[in-house]
């Protein structure tokens, strides 16, 4: 009950500003006066610092229950403390504790005994706030109408067990289970008076106004509202607050009149143009008064005064005078669950009959008031019905002639939606924010109708929009001072803030009307709005409101809250707006019912008498009886002579082409998103889609039930061979067989839907993409259906795309197509945003991203060209046929207006027919656009050599009305003998194309078609026959129009229900593709708007206009482009637009003041053409000779548009062309040649045209701020604005935000409450302009992911030759036959060890010299720069084999726990354990740290106290299993976690097996995501920067310290040391798949042997090298790498012993003493090599094994980038600066050392050793190690250990010494065996310059080689990188 200060109005300031508003009013004759309301307060510095407001509304329960929840806002409630109830009594909610029902739905019909002096009251319970409880209590108790003089206390009964006394409330509530958690008073929990109403119901009545609490004591206000009116269908299922019982058909309960008021607005005309965020006020008037800023004690009684009775007496714990009232605040946040409830429980109000709208139950009064009698003959006298919207509290009972009024909600529903505050608001702040009072919304209502012109209706958006921008920048001001500064307790200058009260409301009402003309008439009530009604019918009656369009009722009374509501009594208006709530089956059907029950018949008859000449059908008959015979023969000659070719090739028109199917770059890019979205399905990590499981694609394609649309997408599918490629069908398709794969949404296609279900069940390995294409057709609910009479068909999408088959198929991939996905993107739809394509614009910063050679025209160009400044207008209205139809719809009252409209509009055609025919007098009677129309399709085909015309579409949605303008205009054809002249074709959706047999042949002929039984089946397949397309149907439903379409006559479409859906979906009829050189050289829409009048003038495409159309001269001239009527035809003089082409047969026309001028255009104009035309042709003709992209030729420019084409299929060629004179000429007579160069006019209702060419202040179109759809509703009216800036994706993500889906959508039921993931994983939406190609994208779609399924079965593998074969021993000797398994030991031992490197990666290393040879020095490998290696060696592609490795994209069914991501293993579960042990030459101790899933754990040895790792688990040389890999194998991986093919389950072939990956320490966290159930050995952090060698080096290393752990381990199990397996496998991470040779001996001869190669599982390999005899015995053991050019010469000997690679078998024991190179970054496996051939060891190839290597673009080697350690700009640097001299300023590098020094000798070696430059017979000595020193220097390998085996040196000479960190073992003595070429070169490599001085003084070096102090060098690293050190001599 807190209470807050606010100040006083200035009474004076009032007044002043009231004198200025209505002086100004009366001086002003035309304009509305500046409103009051803005005038009324001080400045915003004013303000109170604390504002809070009072409530606006409280009719809803749940917002009030809301507020007081927040009241106690400002301190946390005090717990309070209920006493336990009495043992055994009823504790339930709603029950008194005798366990009696208070629940007022419960006895509101039972007889209550209430003792005298106590009232009725309703109780809320926190625990069920959608009741009220009964309770009687004592009235003196109970506050009077002011909110005063209740008693203290209390006193009260209960009413179910009749318990009586109850003296404190605290008692009664514990009595009546209110459970309440804190202190329970009265004023909080008794919130309403009950009343019984006319059938003795108990409702609620009035809120109980306590003092302070309610200061807006309300009468009844929602008991009385008319429930039935809105009463919906049963089956709509209200909830929530409604009574569970059935309602009373007359009395429903309150809360159930205003539940299913809410449902009803779903039907709105949502027309709301959004204006910017912050509202500038200048378009209305201020809005501070938005809001009721008043003190929350009390009210002004008299206006001015204020009266601030300070803080209550009795306060509550948590109030402070600075803290807002408690009671008033407004809690911003409606209840989402009631809002929900509130908006989706009733249906559509527009499904519902006019008979269900009124009638004598539909209105039940209840409480006060007479019933209101509607008087008979109201709508004979008004020849309208008036519409009343209902507004505000109480509306009286009608009756009497009901049938003539209708009654609407959405006015009601407007006004509370517009108070109930959005939760998007609550950040700002506070609990002051507050709705715009009643009086406001009213008051603003009045503005908004006076401001409406006379043909103008009013729209419940822009309503709701002016109640947003006025909250809002009430709002924003409150905003701005909370930022200003801290709010004080005592505000030092009271804020004067006040709203309008009641008392003002009429008389500012009536000052805002007595500016309009008498257009808004106010009638003011005192008691109820019964008698204002009475009195607005009495009116009526007798004629006086005759110039008045709205009626205003206010019932404004001091003490309660006003009563309103608004009649349209307008003509036009009130038939719009009724016409609105039918629904569109309510509106076929009475369509219907007026043409059976013969009402037309009255406009047929008046029609008849508007002619003077007689009736039209007389004169026609007259007509055709003179004219038979000859006008028809000169009428037909033009069309039936020219079809015989003309030998000159002058004579046919040459611009008829067929298109054929071609992919633009557009639909190319479109169909590339698409595969990228279905692989970023694929790639995440929710396993909904596995691509690499599917081989194959199939799919289906669902259309709506339109035979056209359906035969159009098989046209497309015959002709995309897309069933070929995908190797769905095999040549020769027949229709048949096509037809499988498209399926019409009609009764049959359960039957189709069904065979595809079964196959993609069958077939788990194919992919099948369901395309649903025109996806926003039919969107019903199969469960909810609201039209039960409908086709069987309704609700068909959800019955079969949404089944749970389709859902839970995980081979099924459905693909939403369509150009208006709005509905599709609601709160509950199933696609996710990320799954949604739209289509990419054509322009990016100004820069053309796809370039085409096609322009677009779809909505925004069309709304463009009516902007001034743009040569022709595309969009326009005829405002004849406007005014006309306006005034037989005040004729006719009863009639539709879509009836009315299709008469006046044939009956225009109809004499623009007979015009154009000679009865010029009929001119009189069509307008000036239907004579255009009619006059160009008719001349079109006269002006052809071929007979090409125009086509019209007329447009009639309403099927029965198509047929009568079908018969109508075929039967005036007929009369006029121009059935040879045009078709008419009624397009109807449910059946295809019928068209004459003369027209047939025409169509035979112009597309070369020899099949006799050959019809139409599309309209694309009309192309150039001249007609008029009359197209039915109430929607669209995706049929395309061919390119000679040039009317495009709308006027007909059902302009009352405007959904955005709807609009631009007929509009998009119209879209079409120009040739985007006709754009740039004829600006028919430019993009920037020119200024110079000279050009505006005389556009280039002017001439064409004028050819045909004699367009006027309005239309060009810059002057007269005045905004309001420069479209609208009808202001041009009429005869201006006859056609200056007219032939002989055409009447004389009426001379024009502007034909001179059209003449004198047209001469310029004409020269112009001439003079480009050579230039247009040399342009021209040398492209289109080259490319036969058909439709550019059509639409290059105009020269060669009908000139250039030169098909297969024509035989006219440009060689035997006539000059271009002549093809100038034939431009301007083919009307389809121009038609297709330029988009089609379209013709619009005049209030469609309104609205699509009015934009907001973002330039937003009007339209775009519709509803979307009609099957989805706004979220709530406080959402904010679009904007004109919003690309598709940010549309999508406000629609998705604001739009929720009504009941009978069939996404309505997809919520879950609380989770995100109601979105189907599989599920797509494709979103494109309507016929922008969508079919040809998805198409092309199909196709590439056809061909990347089958990419995902193949891999790119390595295939090269060997390299250097021509240097092997070509020796007799083998030592095993080809057939041998296993090597012989001992004739292995014999075999001599190849030194040469034959493996192509090391196609660019150095040779290695094992004895004296001499090389082609132009070995071919030469030429070759090593950056090349990666990009140019050569692959091959191979489809994976069952056995292959994979990488983490792959997921099937069967490796799922291998990966770990089976549920049973938690990706965190594994543990960390370190390893350490000592390594002497690295001088310290190694740590290192092991990763073990929990699933891997056995693998290990633990110790049992602490769980310390102490080792991994080696097996024993003589275990045997079949299924268990010995060897664990070890993979050393970089910056491959994605691409690495570490999966090795199907390599393995599922056997048990230890896999480690070998990682650096930094991607330890990206290794552990990807690869969750991997054992992982982290290296240690020292080695982040280290190269594979350091990798090598520690895997060997802890393979030897384990092996001496389990040696130690086994042996106390009496387990022999040597008995322990000392092989492990080091594996590349790119091995993908290992074959088998199978060698055949079974020939005559020994020798003579054949041979296959197979895939083969790597266990199998594996296996059967570990069951090698004295496997043991070799140190390593390694296999060939695939290539397809093996020959046999390789496989004759089965075993080599040579250099290993890649992939190899390591024995760790035998390896001991030899290690790899730990500083090492590249040949580390060739260096290996050497040292353990020198060390005396085996190494053994099994050449009939190979491993084939992966190409992987990225990671390994190439990680690592050599940049600048200076700056971070990435600088290419080459290498020949990775060294420099010492102590100079050379850059230095952020490499390793080793990396660096590597990389040099790599590519600049030669300044090192010039000598050896290709030299190979005088190779460069290397001591210890291998380094490549590139491709041209040759060296040769010698180990200074003792013992080792070396090559004889014997002989050799050497060209250069290498001394690369060499040890002690190297001696002086050692080096002297040697011997050098004179100036041979020597390069010693040491760690500091320190130990290189050190080096050459131990060796002796300065005996033989001569130094000098600019030979040393280093590598270009900083000090604290240790940089190498070199030194460089020459041999003496």
């Amino acid at each position: 009950m807190g209470n807050s200060y606010a100040g006083q109005l200035k009474t004076t300031r009032f007044e002043e500003v009231l004198h200025n508003s209505i002086e100004a009013s009366l001086r002003s004759n035309n304009l509305v006066p500046r409103p009051i309301f803005s005038q009324l307060y001080l400045e915003a510095e004013q303000q109170l610092s604390s504002l809070e407001g009072s409530r606006a509304d409280n009719e809803e329960e749940e917002e009030e229950e809301e507020e007081e929840e927040g009241s106690e806002s400002s301190s946390p409630p005090v717990s309070y403390q209920v006493k336990p109830p009495p043992e055994g009594c009823c504790t339930t909610d709603g029950f008194c504790q005798a366990g009696k029902d208070l629940r007022l739905v419960s006895i509101s019909n039972e007889h209550i005994e209430v003792p005298s002096g106590f009232l009725l009251v309703g109780a809320k319970s926190p625990n069920l706030p959608d009741h009220l409880l009964v309770c009687a209590v004592d009235k003196r108790f109970l506050p009077d109408d002011n909110g005063r003089n209740a008693l203290l206390g209390f006193s009260g009964n209960c009413v179910g067990c009749g318990k009586k006394g109850f003296c404190y409330f605290t008692e009664f509530s514990n009595h009546i289970n209110l459970k309440l958690t804190t202190q329970p008073k009265k004023q909080k929990h008794l919130k309403y008076y009950l009343v019984r109403n006319a059938q003795g119901a108990l409702t609620k009545g009035s809120v109980i106004c306590w003092k302070g609490a309610e200061f807006r004591g309300r009468q009844s206000s929602t008991s009385t509202c008319s429930s039935t009116l809105f009463q919906l269908p049963e089956s709509s299922g209200l909830s929530g607050s409604t009574s569970s019982e059935p309602l009373p058909p007359a009395n429903p309960s309150a809360p159930a009149g205003t539940q299913q008021t809410a449902a009803a607005i779903d039907h709105i005309p949502s027309t709301a143009a959004f204006s910017s965020a912050v509202y500038n006020g200048k378009e209305s008037p201020k809005q501070q008064l938005m809001k009721n800023n008043l003190s929350a004690l009390t009210r002004p009684s008299v206006l001015g005064t204020l009266t601030n009775s300070g803080p209550p007496k009795k306060r509550h714990k948590g109030w402070s005078p600075e803290s807002p009232s408690s009671t008033e605040t407004w809690n911003l946040q409606l209840n989402p669950q009631t809002s929900n409830r509130i908006k989706n429980d009733g249906g559509s109000l527009s499904s519902l009959p006019h008979s269900a709208l009124v009638g004598p139950a539909s209105s039940p009064m209840v409480g006060s008031g007479e019933p209101v009698s509607v008087p008979d003959n109201l709508l004979k006298i008004c020849k309208a019905k008036p519409v009343i919207f209902k507004g505000h509290g109480n509306f009286p009972y009608l009756c009497g002639n009901i049938n003539d009024v209708i009654v609407s909600p959405l006015l009601y529903t407007c006004y509370r939606n517009s108070q109930s505050l959005s939760r998007a608001y609550e950040q700002y702040g506070a609990s002051t924010i507050q709705p715009i009072s009643e009086e406001m919304q009213l008051l603003l209502t009045v503005y908004y109708l006076v401001q409406l012109a006379a043909d103008q209706v009013p729209l419940i958006e822009d309503l709701e929009q002016i109640f947003m921008r006025s909250w809002r920048e009430s709002h924003l001001c409150e905003i701005r001072q909370y930022q200003q500064a801290v709010p004080q307790p005592f505000p030092q200058v009271p804020g004067q803030i006040t709203p309008v009260t009641s008392a003002q409301l009429p008389w500012l009402a009536g000052l805002a009307a007595s500016s309009c003309n008498d257009s808004v008439h106010i009638i003011e009530c005192s008691y109820s709005l019964a008698e204002g009604l009475s009195e607005m019918f009495k009116l009526l009656m007798e004629g006086k409101l005759i110039k008045t369009n709205y009626v205003v009722i206010i019932c404004a009374s001091r003490n309660r809250a006003i009563d309103s509501c608004i009649v349209i009594t307008g003509k036009y208006q009130a038939r719009v707006l009724s016409e609105s709530m039918l629904s569109p089956s309510d509106y076929q059907k009475e369509v219907n019912y007026q043409l059976v029950t013969g009402k037309v018949e009255t406009l047929g008859s008046f029609f008849s008498t508007l002619c003077p000449e007689g009736d039209i059908d007389l004169l026609l008959e007259k007509f055709h009886q003179e004219n038979q015979g000859h006008i028809s023969s000169s009428l037909s000659a033009s069309v039936n002579k020219p079809t015989a070719v003309n030998g000159a090739g002058t004579a046919v028109c040459t611009s008829y082409e067929i298109e054929r199917h071609q992919i633009r770059p557009f639909q190319l890019a479109v169909a590339q998103k698409l595969l990228s979205h279905i692989c970023s399905i694929a790639d995440s990590s929710t396993q909904n889609l596995d691509l690499g499981s599917f081989e194959k694609i199939d799919f289906l394609i669902c259309v709506p039930p339109s035979e056209v649309t359906y035969q159009q997408t098989l046209f497309h599918l015959w002709h995309s061979g897309i069933l070929l490629e995908l190797g769905l069908e095999k040549e020769h398709l027949t229709k048949q067989r096509v037809e499988q794969y498209v399926m019409k949404l009609d009764a049959e296609a359960q039957i189709k839907f069904k065979i595809f279900l079964q196959n993609s069940m069958q077939n788990p390995h194919t992919l099948f993409v369901l395309i649903h294409d025109h996806a926003h057709w039919d969107l019903m609910s199969a469960v909810h259906s609201l039209y039960p009479q409908t086709e069987l068909s309704t609700g068909l999408v959800d019955r079969l795309l949404n089944c749970r088959e389709v859902k839970e198929a995980p081979n099924i991939v459905t693909l939403h197509v369509t150009s208006f996905p709005y509905a599709l993107q609601t709160q509950h739809t199933h696609i996710s945003p990320y799954n949604e394509i739209h289509w990419p614009s054509s322009y990016s910063n100004g820069v053309d991203l796809y370039h085409e050679n096609k322009k677009y025209f779809g909505l925004s160009e069309f709304i463009e060209s009516t902007l001034s400044g743009h040569s022709i207008p595309l969009l326009r209205y005829d405002s004849s046929f406007e005014t006309m139809a306006m005034a037989l719809g005040k004729r006719f009252p009863r009639l539709h207006s879509a009836v009315i409209r299709t008469f006046v509009l044939i009956q225009h055609y109809s004499a623009a027919m007979m015009a154009v025919c000679g009865l010029s007098q009929m001119k009189n009677y069509t307008s000036v656009e239907t004579l255009e129309i009619t006059q160009n399709l008719i001349n079109s085909s006269r002006q052809c050599p071929s007979g090409h015309g125009l086509m019209v579409v007329l447009r009639i949605p309403c099927i029965p009305l198509a047929a009568v303008a079908y018969e109508r205009l075929y039967n005036v054809r007929e009369r006029l003998a121009l059935e040879d002249n045009f078709e008419i074709i009624l397009g109807n959706p449910n059946s295809g194309i019928t068209i004459g047999k003369h027209f047939v042949e025409q169509l035979k002929i112009w597309q070369k078609i020899e099949d006799v039984d050959w019809r139409p089946q599309t309209y694309l397949e009309l192309e150039g026959l001249p007609c008029i397309l009359i197209f039915s149907g109430m929607d669209p439903q995706g049929e395309s129009l061919p390119r000679s379409l040039r009317y495009c006559d709308l006027r007909l479409i059902n302009s009352s229900s405007l959904v955005r859906t709807s609009l631009e979906q007929e509009l998009g009829l119209a879209a079409y593709f120009v040739s985007s050189e006709i754009h740039t050289e004829k600006p028919v829409v430019n993009d920037v708007l020119e200024s110079d009048p000279e050009k505006l003038s005389s556009t280039d495409n002017e001439d064409e206009e004028i050819a045909t159309e004699g367009s006027t001269s309005e239309k060009r001239s810059p002057m007269k482009r005045e905004r309001s009527r420069s479209h609208d035809s009808a202001s041009s003089s009429l005869s201006s637009k006859a056609s200056t082409f007219c032939t002989e047969s055409s009447p004389p026309q009426a001379l024009s003041s502007s034909t001179e001028e059209t003449t004198n255009t047209y001469e310029r104009q004409k020269q112009k053409v001439d003079k480009g035309a050579q230039t247009a042709i040399s342009k021209h003709l040398p492209p289109v000779t080259e490319q036969l992209d058909m439709k550019q030729n059509m639409k290059s420019t105009q020269v060669s548009i009908t000139s250039s084409s030169s098909p297969p299929f024509s035989s006219s060629s440009f060689s035997s062309a006539p000059t271009h004179n002549s093809y100038i000429l034939q431009t301007s007579q083919c009307s389809m040649t121009k038609a297709s160069k330029q988009p089609p006019i379209v013709f619009l209702p005049k209030l469609v045209y309104d609205i699509i060419t009015s934009t907001d202040s973002s330039g937003l179109p009007k339209s775009s701020s519709l509803l979307p759809y009609h099957s989805v509703m706004w979220a709530s009216s406080f959402r904010p604005l679009m904007s004109k800036m919003m690309t598709c994706t940010e549309q999508s993500l406000y629609y998705r935000q604001w739009t929720v889906p009504k009941p009978i959508h069939m996404d309505y039921n997809n919520r879950n409450e609380g989770r995100m993931d109601t979105f189907h994983p599989r599920r797509l939406l494709l979103s494109g302009p309507p016929q922008i190609g969508k079919t040809g994208a998805y198409l092309q779609f199909l196709s590439i992911l056809s061909r990347m399924l089958i990419r995902l079965t193949e891999v790119d593998v390595y295939d090269e030759e060997e390299i250097n074969i021509n240097m092997k021993e070509e020796s007799d000797q083998y030592y095993h036959q080809p057939g041998d398994m296993w090597p012989d030991l001992e004739s292995f031992k014999k075999m001599p060890f190849d030194y040469t490197i034959h493996d192509p990666k090391y196609e660019d290393a150095s040779l290695i010299c094992s004895k004296l040879q001499t090389i082609d020095s132009e070995d071919s490998s030469m030429s070759r720069r090593q950056e090349d290696t990666y990009t140019c060696r050569q692959t091959t592609r191979m489809r994976l084999s069952k056995y292959a490795a994979y990488n983490t994209y792959h997921h099937c069914e069967q490796c799922h726990q291998y990966m770990g991501f089976n549920p049973r293993y938690q990706i965190y579960e594994s543990t960390l354990h370190a390893f350490a042990f000592s390594y002497s030459m690295l001088g310290e101790e190694i740590q290192l740290h092991f990763i073990i899933p929990k699933s891997k754990e056995h693998h290990f040895v633990f110790s049992q106290p602490g769980r310390q790792l102490e080792s991994m688990r080696l097996p024993l040389v003589t275990d045997k299993s079949e299924d268990y890999i010995k060897s664990p194998t070890f993979t050393p991986t970089t910056g491959r976690h994605e691409h690495g093919l570490f999966n090795l389950y199907h390599a393995m072939d599922g056997a048990s097996h230890l896999h480690v990956l070998v990682v650096k320490e930094y991607e330890m966290a990206i290794y552990k995501k990807y690869w969750p159930n991997h054992i992982m050995l982290v290296l240690p952090s020292i080695f982040n920067s280290a190269g594979v060698g350091a990798a090598h080096f520690l895997i060997k290393e802890l393979s030897y310290h384990n092996l001496e752990l389990e040696r130690n381990r086994q042996e106390e199990l009496g387990i022999k040391p040597q008995d322990i397996w000392p092989f492990i496998v080091i594996s590349d991470d790119s091995c993908v798949m290992w074959n088998a040779v199978e060698v055949d001996c079974s020939g005559d001869r020994k020798s003579d042997y054949t041979w296959t190669e197979r895939n083969v599982s790597l266990k199998q390999i594996l296996q059967h090298i570990e069951a090698t005899p004295n496997v043991t015995h070799y140190a390593l053991i390694g296999m060939r790498k695939w290539s397809s050019k093996t020959n046999s010469a390789e496989i004759k000997e089965p075993f080599s012993c040579c250099h290993v690679h890649d992939f190899i078998m390591l024995n760790v024991d035998l390896t001991q003493n030899v290690q790899y190179n730990q500083n090492r970054f590249t040949c580390d496996d060739v260096d290996f090599n050497l040292r353990v051939h020198s060390a005396g060891l085996l190494i053994c190839r099994f050449n009939h094994f190979s491993v084939m290597k992966k190409q992987i673009a990225v990671g390994g080697q190439r990680s690592f980038h050599i940049k600048s350690k200076v700056s971070d700009t990435p600088v290419s640097i080459s290498p020949a600066q990775y060294i420099c001299a010492p102590d100079s300023k050379h850059t230095f590098l952020a490499a390793p050392a080793q990396l660096l020094l590597e990389k040099y000798l790599q590519y600049h070696s030669h300044r090192f050793f010039p000598l050896s430059l290709k030299n190979y017979s005088n190779p460069v000595l290397s001591v210890d190690c291998y380094l490549n020193l590139g491709p041209q220097i040759s060296v040769c390998y010698v180990s200074s250990r003792p013992h080792s085996l070396n090559i004889s040196s014997s002989g050799l000479t050497f060209s250069g010494l290498l001394l690369y960190l060499c040890d002690s073992f190297v001696v002086a003595s050692f080096l002297k065996k040697f011997h050098f070429l004179k100036g041979a070169t020597l390069c010693v490599i040491c760690q500091d310059r320190n130990s290189l001085r050190q080096t050459v003084v131990r060796l002796e070096l300065e005996d033989e080689w001569q130094f000098r102090l600019r030979d040393e060098f280093q590598t270009a690293n900083a000090k604290e990188d240790r940089p190498l050190f070199f030194l460089t001599g020459r041999h003496i």
